[in-house]
């Protein structure tokens, strides 16, 4: 995984197999205190005690189609080597918190990559499930709720393709707002 949007994938991915029909993505850029936070939380099944405790063994997966599981692994991983740190806080039938710090600018912290493309893919692939979108750099804040999107389209599919270009354009100008100046 290259980049931060390639490891919110793979967590999404993880909490959409787990049942969840709620997925919230923040991202906090903070400059005063050279951090950037990532925090995904879901309403999915969760996870025990026992399961917690092996998830950030890359030979231990739940999936049957492949022996390994590098997904929260690896975003430990890149968590640490940016002077930053990991946690993951589960309950059985209440759902999932993966939380990650990164030195926002640190040599070593991975790109956030392409977000708004990432974003995108998970609510056409997803229809049935609702992400609510935030991120703040400093003072300026995006925030996109498919909840708040339905409740404007009626009985349009979320991922119709013209509900998807709003959906878009509204990523894309928020993005660009919270962008810093340069």
């Amino acid at each position: 995984m290259l980049t931060l949007a390639d490891h919110i994938l793979d967590i999404c991915e993880n909490s959409i197999r787990a049942g969840a029909t709620l997925i919230e993505i923040s991202i906090d850029e903070d400059t005063p205190k050279d951090l950037l936070t990532l925090i995904i939380r879901d309403n999915g099944h969760g996870m025990s005690q026992e399961i917690q405790s092996k998830v950030l063994d890359p030979f231990y997966t739940t999936k049957t189609v492949r022996r390994v599981g590098l997904g929260l692994p690896l975003l430990k991983d890149a968590a640490e080597r940016a002077g930053g740190m990991f946690f993951l806080n589960s309950q059985e039938n209440k759902g999932t918190t993966v939380t990650a710090t990164f030195g926002l600018s640190h040599l070593d912290r991975q790109p956030l990559g392409a977000i708004n493309s990432i974003i995108i893919i998970l609510i056409i692939a997803n229809s049935q499930v609702d992400f609510f979108y935030k991120h703040r750099h400093n003072d300026r804040r995006l925030e996109m709720d498919t909840r708040e999107i339905r409740k404007e389209i009626d009985d349009v599919p979320i991922n119709h393709p013209e509900v998807i270009k709003y959906i878009r354009g509204v990523i894309e100008e928020g993005v660009q707002n919270i962008e810093p100046e340069a």
